[in-house]
């Protein structure tokens, strides 16, 4: 039987989320776990690997296995055998033909940064510190710009194995909020997929654009052209998480 977990991390102890022989990670944790529960050693997959440091408030992911408790009372007990910092959220029976991977429609993610002259002890493991306000008028035209197919060279990190860097990206905005004193600026990509580094990449180059250092039209052209140099600095991995994997299906109750 095929179950389905979504899970929640804090990244920043972990060296993403497949397993690797140098650094813990969370796939790692979750499969040991499910050994310690249920006494069985299971091949877990993820709707896609999270980068070292990068946290998820609703990864999904799903094994196979013969088990006798009811699949929605798996979270519970999976959380006993867990770390602090990782969560089964919600478990279910998976839907007939269901994929972690590839059944997967969209994905959100969210990079968050905050202004402050000095770094916030609550606010700066998951966000960005950053010194100066930016336009972020500017940034919302932007972000803009984005929506659609397009060729995301230019974001992607150097000596990626992929076949195509095309993607098509549903929506990105900007929104400034505050808490604690502190604005709080939130980018929000939502795409059908994502290269390596490309969200991380797509925030540095907003912030750029609201600090004056690049200009819209810029923008436009890394897109046309696949030009690395016309866009920003690849973002902390501290700043982003992995919001939501949409499957345009209701998977849990």
């Amino acid at each position: 039987m095929r179950y389905v977990l979504k899970v929640a991390y804090d990244g920043t102890n972990y060296g993403g989320w497949q397993i690797q022989n140098n650094a813990p990670t969370v796939q790692q944790e979750l499969t040991y776990a499910i050994e310690k529960t249920f006494g069985c050693r299971v091949n877990v997959t993820a709707s896609g690997r999270t980068d070292s440091g990068v946290h998820a408030a609703g990864q999904v992911c799903h094994f196979d296995a013969h088990l006798t408790i009811p699949p929605e009372r798996m979270a519970q007990a999976l959380n006993t055998n867990l770390p602090a910092d990782i969560a089964v959220l919600q478990s279910a029976a998976a839907p007939e033909g269901f994929d972690a991977n590839r059944s997967a429609k969209q994905k959100t993610y969210c990079y968050r940064m905050y202004v402050s002259r000095c770094p916030h002890p609550l606010k700066e493991r998951y966000s960005v510190c950053i010194p100066c306000m930016p336009d972020i008028a500017k940034m919302e035209i932007g972000a803009g710009i984005y929506c659609g197919e397009h060729d995301f060279k230019a974001y992607c990190a150097s000596g990626s194995a992929v076949k195509t860097t095309v993607r098509t990206v549903y929506s990105c905005s900007v929104t400034l909020s505050e808490s604690r004193d502190c604005p709080d600026i939130t980018i929000t990509v939502c795409g059908g997929g994502f290269l390596y580094n490309m969200v991380r990449t797509i925030a540095g180059t907003l912030l750029y654009l609201g600090e004056g250092r690049i200009s819209l039209q810029d923008i436009s052209r890394s897109l046309e052209s696949g030009d690395r140099s016309l866009v920003g600095r690849t973002m902390p991995p501290k700043g982003l998480t992995l919001e939501n994997v949409d499957y345009g299906v209701k998977i849990f109750g």
